[in-house]
């Protein structure tokens, strides 16, 4: 007997043309379809289809295979973040060698520990909070979204504003103290972020025992490129091994693994999940790996472009503005 036809790979996305307003699509290889004329309940919008999640999948496969809709080609259409998102949850510290290298990199100017001591204490960490199970969650703010393609403004009041390629879970079900054997059932798919930081704005200096301070250090408009595209769970064959890539000019600055991740996507969604309920369209961003400029010596500047990658989740590509300082 033969085997049955696999699924034909799509993904979601947000797109424009000539001036007119974004619309939802779907996209297979290089042609994307609206779904505000395929599917029977108009949406108007990549939060509408994923609103309907589980009733959506079923004939999102049947659009893919539609070769009598009106299918326009990818270029020429504007590509904007795929989702507009309700919440927003961030991660900080969930990749071993990353956090190593931001505690060497952040110990005051007048510290007398070495830098082997720093690496030693950070490595002593993270095998604690594995075992205590305890990700760093926060929340990020929507506004600071912006497309794949789209500038970045660098704000005049960041001396340090660095990249973080990000892999992304997001919601497709509500999720509501949900168990790690459970959480992915709730994942629509995934895309990328670039979860950019403000790195002289993160501790605060006013008062040092309130902490870090996410609002001024993560939140500008634009800090957080997102996409190209959603691309459903079910063509992500391993979300804990999976490549990621943050290049900057053209020179590879991270090059990593998820499984170098401290907490999986699994074990981030349900903890975000305890607290709160995860709705439709969420984005829960899951760390960043080891490289960041921090770590090189090198912020970014103006003209900089960085192109971010993750397997199977295609390439955004970001140039940065400097704000005039004026």
């Amino acid at each position: 007997m033969a085997a049955p036809p696999q699924p034909l790979r799509f993904a979601l996305g947000t797109f424009s043309e000539s001036g007119n307003p974004p619309f939802p699509g779907l996209v297979v290889d290089d042609r994307v379809v609206d779904l505000g004329q395929a599917l029977a309940w108009r949406p108007a919008s990549t939060l509408d289809v994923i609103d309907r999640w589980a009733e959506a999948l079923p004939a999102l496969h049947g659009v893919a295979r539609d070769g009598a809709l009106e299918w326009r080609a990818l270029e020429g259409l504007r590509v904007h973040a795929p989702v507009a998102p309700r919440q927003v949850f961030q991660s900080g510290a969930n990749y071993r060698q990353h956090v190593i290298d931001l505690v060497v990199a952040h110990r005051p100017a007048d510290s007398a520990e070495s830098e082997e001591q720093a690496r030693a204490r950070a490595a002593e960490l993270m095998d604690r909070r594995a075992r205590e199970d305890q990700p760093y969650v926060f929340i990020g703010l929507p506004s600071a979204i912006t497309g794949p393609y789209d500038e970045v403004v660098l704000p005049s009041w960041c001396e340090q504003p660095d990249w973080e390629v990000e892999l992304t879970a997001v919601i497709g079900t509500p999720a509501h103290r949900v168990s790690p054997e459970e959480a992915l059932r709730h994942v629509a798919g995934y895309t990328i972020a670039n979860d950019l930081t403000a790195r002289d704005l993160v501790f605060r200096t006013d008062m040092r025992e309130i902490g870090t301070d996410w609002l001024r250090s993560k939140n500008a408009p634009g800090f957080t490129p997102l996409g190209p595209y959603l691309v459903p769970a079910e063509f992500v064959a391993d979300p804990s091994d999976l490549r990621l890539t943050l290049k900057l000019n053209g020179e590879t600055m991270q090059d990593e693994s998820t499984k170098d991740m401290i907490f999986d996507v699994a074990r981030m969604v349900s903890y975000a999940s305890r607290t709160t309920t995860l709705l439709p369209g969420d984005l829960v961003l899951t760390g960043s790996p080891a490289g960041n400029g921090m770590h090189h010596g090198r912020l970014l500047r103006d003209g900089d472009v960085m192109e971010s990658t993750i397997t199977g989740l295609g390439v955004q590509r970001t140039r940065c503005v400097a704000e005039d300082r004026a």
